[in-house]
């Protein structure tokens, strides 16, 4: 099962280095890893995907708890959660192909971000599974690069993630 984890970090040279390697150290492994500066410039905020059970979780909880520079971690229920990720996705296009590859971008509620004679760049934001069907769909096309955000995630309603001490 993917669990989501919300850790608040002191914003400091070294800290995203001591977190991938206690997970490297205790064999988890990170799904998905996105880190961005918060309202408040002394801290980020880290949003970390990791697969396993509950006691996978648990003992990932525990452990990034007793790291220096770490402030807070939270578990995200996803059931509570609003969950995103970003993707850019360059894609071979020529006078054939670009209308239906524009039709299928419309359909995703995508945007396309560049034009050149011999592709098209993409920009899609969603849940993975709509990241993953629209690459999915853009494969046929030939896919040239791609570059993929990992997932950022923030509980639903009133409740907050609270930045600092």
């Amino acid at each position: 099962m993917k669990h989501t984890i919300a850790v608040i970090v002191e914003n400091k040279p070294g800290v995203l280095t001591r977190i991938s390697g206690l997970f490297s150290r205790r064999g988890f492994n990170i799904d998905s890893l996105s880190v961005g500066a918060t309202d408040n410039p002394a801290y980020s905020r880290m949003t970390i995907s990791v697969e396993g059970d509950d006691v996978v979780l648990e003992q990932v909880v525990k452990q990034l708890s007793k790291l220096i520079n770490v402030i807070r971690v939270s578990r995200l229920d996803p059931d509570e959660s609003v969950e995103r990720e970003l993707a850019i996705i360059k894609v071979s296009a020529n006078k054939d192909t670009r209308s239906e590859i524009m039709q299928i971008v419309s359909v995703f509620r995508a945007r396309i971000i560049d034009v050149s004679p011999r592709s098209l760049i993409i920009e899609v934001t969603g849940d993975e599974k709509k990241v993953d069907a629209l690459q999915q769909m853009l494969r046929q096309f030939g896919i040239k690069e791609m570059a993929r955000t990992g997932k950022v995630s923030m509980v639903r309603g009133s409740k907050v993630v609270q930045t600092g001490p």
